[in-house]
C-alpha cells in the first residue's frame, strides 16, 4: 500500500480536529462562518473567469517557467504546457469563490496577492471588490504575461500586476499603500519566506487587516510556519480551514484558534 502524502495525512488530522459553527463562541467568528464560510451557492459575475479557466486547461502553449517558490509537486521541468500549469497551480473554483466571499465580506481598499499564477484567483479578488486596488506579484515573466492576457480579456481595471521575486517586489508594493487591508499569501510554500512576508506585511497592517494564507498544510515546513504565525504576539484569532488559514490581529478579540470544516 502506498504511503499517504503529507497533505493527505494532514487532511485526515484536520477532519479529526475540525468543528463546525456550533463550536464557535466568538460572535465575530460565528458571523463570519454563517455569512461567508458556509455559503455554497455559486457566485454571480464569475462565469467569464471560469470560461478562462477552461480555456487555460486546454491551452497547449509551452512556456519557460521561472520557479522562485517551493516548486511544483508534479514536475521540476522548466518547459511546461500552460494546461499543465493550470491543472496543478490554479485554485479550484470552490476555493476561489471562498476567497472572493471573504474578500467581499471585509470590503478592503488595498488587497495584496503574493502569487498571481495565471490570474484566475486575482480576477476573483478583483471582481469581489471592484472599488479596491488589487496588487498582485508573480515571479515568472512567462506566466505573468498569460495572466495579463486574462486581465485584458476581463477588462478589469483595478488589478496592479508586478513581475519579479516577492522579496524584491513586496517592499515596492507595500510602499505604494497607505495601509494593507487584506493579504492573500500564496506562491512560496516554505516556512522562512512565508514568515518573512508576513512580518513585512504587518508593518502596513492595521487592526482590521485580514490575512489569508494558502496551503498551510502543504508540508511539515508550512505547518511550522502556520504554528509560528498562530503564536505571533500580534495575532489574536486564527481559523484553520485546511486549504486556507485566516488570521486576524484585532486587539478587541480574545485570543483563539479555530479548526473548522467548511
Amino acid at each position: 500500500m502506498a504511503l499517504l502524502s503529507h497533505p493527505a495525512r494532514a487532511y485526515l488530522r484536520h477532519l479529526r480536529k475540525a468543528g463546525n459553527r456550533h463550536d464557535v463562541h466568538s460572535p465575530f467568528v460565528f458571523k463570519l462562518v454563517v455569512d461567508v464560510l458556509r455559503k455554497r451557492t455559486p457566485l454571480e459575475g464569475h462565469a467569464e473567469t471560469e470560461r478562462l479557466r477552461s480555456a487555460l486547461l486546454r491551452d497547449l502553449r509551452t512556456i519557460t517557467v521561472t520557479d522562485l517558490g517551493a516548486g511544483s509537486r508534479s514536475t521540476n521541468h522548466s518547459e511546461r504546457r500552460v494546461r499543465d500549469i493550470a491543472r496543478t497551480a490554479l485554485k479550484p473554483r470552490r476555493q476561489a469563490e471562498q476567497l472572493a466571499r471573504i474578500t467581499h465580506y471585509f470590503n478592503p481598499r488595498n488587497v495584496l496577492e503574493l502569487g498571481t499564477s495565471l490570474g484566475i484567483t486575482t480576477l476573483y479578488l478583483a471582481r469581489s471588490v471592484p472599488e479596491a486596488r488589487v496588487h498582485t506579484i508573480e515571479g515568472c515573466p512567462a506566466i505573468a504575461t498569460i495572466a495579463q492576457e486574462n486581465f485584458n480579456t476581463r477588462k478589469t481595471g483595478n488589478i496592479i500586476p508586478y513581475v519579479g521575486s516577492f522579496s524584491d517586489q513586496l517592499p515596492l508594493v507595500l510602499d505604494s499603500m497607505d495601509s494593507l487591508d487584506l493579504a492573500f499569501l500564496d506562491g512560496h510554500h516554505a516556512a522562512a519566506p512565508t514568515l518573512d512576508y508576513f512580518e513585512r506585511c504587518l508593518v502596513k497592517a492595521h487592526n482590521d487587516t485580514v490575512f489569508v494564507l494558502d496551503d498551510i498544510h502543504w508540508s511539515e515546513d508550512m505547518e511550522r510556519a502556520w504554528a509560528a504565525i498562530k503564536a505571533h504576539p500580534r495575532v489574536t484569532v486564527t481559523i484553520d480551514l485546511y486549504h486556507f488559514g485566516i488570521v486576524f490581529i484585532r486587539k478587541e478579540q480574545q485570543r483563539e484558534d479555530f479548526v473548522l470544516r467548511y
